[in-house]
């Protein structure tokens, strides 16, 4: 088992900056210009090197005064901290603060702080669907809301939500649905109470 006093701040350094997981409970790094301890492995933004303390352990890093990272929860024991907890929250958070924009995966992967490959990955594991796929059921979801409650046509509605073409919402909405937006729209508010909104 590595030890924190048996390593160098070079070392500790190193590992911190590549984000390396086999320090995870080794060690911890607090920055002093936010006031918050991570774990080695943790992905927010390297910090500068005069502004980083390393400890042996949480309660050291707590008792100095430091807060813990809401990412990389280094309060957790190893066994129950998740790493990849966070990129799912945060992909999530991401995609339901901007479904209006265009948003290539590459671009959400980098936002996140991991690889198009991971992100996917992990995504299709725990959430069941790629993160294009759960970006497109949050626009349809916005789009079913957007039917039943405003007066705005199809074509301002698919553009609004972040659709580049009317095509894609359709096949978008038709594939989450099994209607089309006008379908959609004609069934639910002709026969009001007859059906709850999905």
């Amino acid at each position: 088992m590595m030890n924190e006093n048996n390593l160098s701040k070079g070392t500790m350094w190193q590992a911190t900056t590549s984000c390396d997981p086999a320090y995870d409970g080794v060690f911890y790094y607090a920055v002093k210009t936010t006031g918050i301890f991570c774990r080695p492995s943790c992905k927010s933004k390297v910090p500068n090197r005069e502004n980083v303390s390393f400890f042996s352990n949480a309660e050291e890093a707590k008792t100095s005064g430091y807060r813990p990272c809401k990412r990389c929860r280094p309060d957790l024991s190893i066994q129950h901290y998740d790493p990849f907890e966070y990129v799912l929250e945060d992909t999530m958070r991401l995609i339901k603060n901007n479904y209006n924009k265009k948003m290539p995966l590459h671009e959400i992967a980098s936002r996140i702080g991991v690889s198009r490959f991971h992100l996917n990955r992990v995504f299709k594991k725990r959430i069941g669907c790629t993160p294009r796929i759960y970006l497109e059921k949050v626009r349809v979801k916005k789009a079913k809301e957007l039917l039943l409650t405003t007066a705005f046509n199809n074509t301002e509605i698919g553009y609004q939500i972040g659709f580049q073409s009317m095509s894609s919402f359709y096949h978008a909405f038709k594939r989450n649905t099994g209607l089309s937006p006008s379908q959609f729209r004609a069934y639910y508010t002709g026969n009001t109470g007859s059906k709850e909104m999905e």
